[in-house]
């Protein structure tokens, strides 16, 4: 259940960044709620990942890392933001650093 509370986390921060990004700089109103509720949900989400006991070194990282993978992958499709080889050996690398601290977490326990 952790890891699909986590999971409803970064879906949640991914909607909201990319509903900012169409909102066009909240020029466009009907965007502000997604962005709202979703980052909301977000942190409240992670907020219970937190409480129920995963280190917050592993829960930030997963999601930040996920987000970044996600909305750059998505606003590539959405959006047609760029999205090239180098950037994405970056991604790669950001997951690489996440699978990292998730192994040196499970390593300390």
């Amino acid at each position: 259940m952790l890891w699909l509370t986590l999971t409803g986390a970064i879906v949640m921060e991914t909607v909201a960044t990319l509903s900012m990004k169409a909102s066009a700089g909240f020029t466009r109103k009907a965007w502000l709620a997604p962005v709202v509720l979703g980052y909301a949900a977000a942190f409240t989400l992670l907020g219970i990942v937190l409480a129920q006991g995963m280190s917050v070194g592993v829960a930030y990282g997963i999601w930040a890392a996920s987000g970044v993978a996600l909305t750059a992958i998505f606003g590539r499709i959405i959006f047609r933001d760029p999205l090239t080889w180098f950037m994405a050996a970056g991604i790669a690398l950001i997951i690489g650093g996440v699978l990292v601290v998730e192994l040196g977490a499970q390593a300390a326990h």
